[in-house]
This record gives structure tokens, sequence and C-alpha cells, in this order.
């Protein structure tokens, strides 16, 4: 789904319009775009040319497509760096993919929605939807509901106004009573289950990467097929998961906010 045009101005505009061509996951042609961008012909022409111009889109005129441009691969490099869990996480996801020998994923919040930032295949991979750098629901995901169930009670309700509540397998919760019902029972109990919510025959046990003052930095899942592992089998490992949760968020805010302004693989070093 598209979002409207905003007030913020032109670079919020220019966001939208990066974001569209980028949610294609292929070259685009400038018609492709106009059919599902919300502005007129000459804004979205002059957008586009803004953003091939610095660098943010690349424009191949030999097919007439719009391409992710190389600042924006640079810029994502940063981010992924700077901002993201996964430079502080990569060593413990390691460690816990050779414990469980299951599929592990490291997730953020982005808006309303799941990042996954990084995975470990398990020892046998099987397919599945999560890859690193794809988007997904967050209510219906183990990741994203272990996330949502730990955030400040003022700003879920803006977080499920924006959830597509589809129904993408009999067990999908489709509502936010069923939702926060179950968000109660993961508070609770301790971590969060995906029980083939998402994809038919795929489950997980999630818990949340928390700051120690309980604020939400992402969250961490171990993943199975319900040919290989029961719900039951995969909460034994959430003792674990916890364990290394809190080893990450600890890292996590030495490095943002350094007591001697040294990151933590430095101080190692």
């Amino acid at each position: 789904m598209v979002a409207g045009p905003t007030s913020d101005g032109t670079v919020a505009k220019a966001l939208e319009v990066l974001d569209l061509v980028a949610s294609f996951g292929r070259p685009v042609r400038f018609s492709d775009v106009l059919d599902q961008s919300p502005y007129p012909k000459a804004t979205l022409y002059r957008l586009l040319q803004t953003l091939v111009s610095q660098g943010m889109l690349s424009y191949d005129a030999d097919r007439s497509c719009y391409t992710m441009g190389i600042r924006l691969v640079r810029l994502a490099h940063v981010a992924w760096a700077q901002s993201s869990l996964a430079p502080i996480a990569r060593p413990h996801l390691d460690r816990l993919s050779e414990l469980v020998g299951e599929t592990v994923h490291l997730a953020q919040l982005d808006h309303a929605q799941v990042l996954y930032v990084d995975k470990r295949n398990a020892r046998m991979p099987i397919p599945m939807f999560s890859q690193a750098g794809k988007v997904g629901p967050a209510y219906c995901t183990g990741v994203g509901k272990a996330m949502l169930a730990h955030l400040p009670e003022g700003q879920l309700p803006a977080i499920l106004a924006q959830q597509s509540w589809h129904r993408f397998t009999p067990k999908t919760l489709t509502s936010p009573d069923a939702l926060k019902t179950d968000l109660a029972a993961i508070r609770a109990r301790g971590f969060a289950l995906d029980d083939e919510e998402h994809e038919p025959g795929i489950i997980c046990v999630a818990l949340p990467i928390l700051t120690s003052g309980g604020a939400v930095l992402g969250a961490l899942s171990v993943t199975s097929t319900t040919a290989q592992a029961s719900l039951d089998a995969l909460s034994e490992f959430a003792p674990l998961i916890r364990d290394i949760a809190h080893t990450i968020a600890q890292e996590t805010e030495t490095w943002r906010f350094p007591e001697d302004g040294a990151h933590p693989s430095r101080k190692r070093a």
C-alpha cells in the first residue's frame, strides 16, 4: 500500500518516491511508478530526477529503468553498522545458531513493521519468508509480537492502527483485541510464540532485546518447522535466548552510551 502525499515538504515526497521504487524489488519504468504514485506526472518526474542527480537512484537510459543508486548502497552500509544491532549481535547469533542448530533471526521494529537485520540458517536450511533486509508484519511474527508486547502502552495503539490484519494462515490473529490478549500472555510467559501465524508449517520462539530501562531494541528468535520440531521443544530454548538477548542489550548500551567513547569490539581488541 502506497502512502498518500505528506505535508513534510520536498524531502519527504522524495523519500516516499524512493520507498516506492524500492518496493518493486526490480528495475522499474516511469509508468510503473506513476501507476502507484500519489503525485502528478510532472511532480513525480521532478522528484525522480532529483533522486537520480543525488545518486539515490540510478537511471538506465537503454532500458528506461530506475534502480537503487550506489550512494544509497553506501548509506545503507553505514546505517547497518551504526544503527542496527547486527554488528554487535553477530558473534552472539553465531553462538546461538551453533547451540540450537535451528534458524536464528535478529529483528528490529521499522515503524510498525519488522525489519530482519540478520539471520543464521539451520543446519538443515528450510525455505521461509524471512531474509536479512526484508520487512515483514509485526502482528503475526514471533519477533514482531515479542517487541510489541514490551512497547510503552501509549505507543501501541498507533502501531496497531498500521497493521494490515491480513489472514496469512488459519492461525493468524486478525484483530487488535485478539493480538492484545496474546501480548498479555507473552508478557506473563516471558517469550512470544509464532504458531504458524505467518507461514504454514513455520513455528518459532522469540524474546525481546531490552535496555536496562525496558526500552525495546529488537528481538531474537529461534525458528523451525512443524515437521522438525514442536513449540514445546522450541520453548526450551527460551532461557538461552534470554541470556543472549541480555548480553546483546548490554553491549548495545555500552556502544551507544560509552563511558570512554570506545566501541565494545575495540575494547576487546
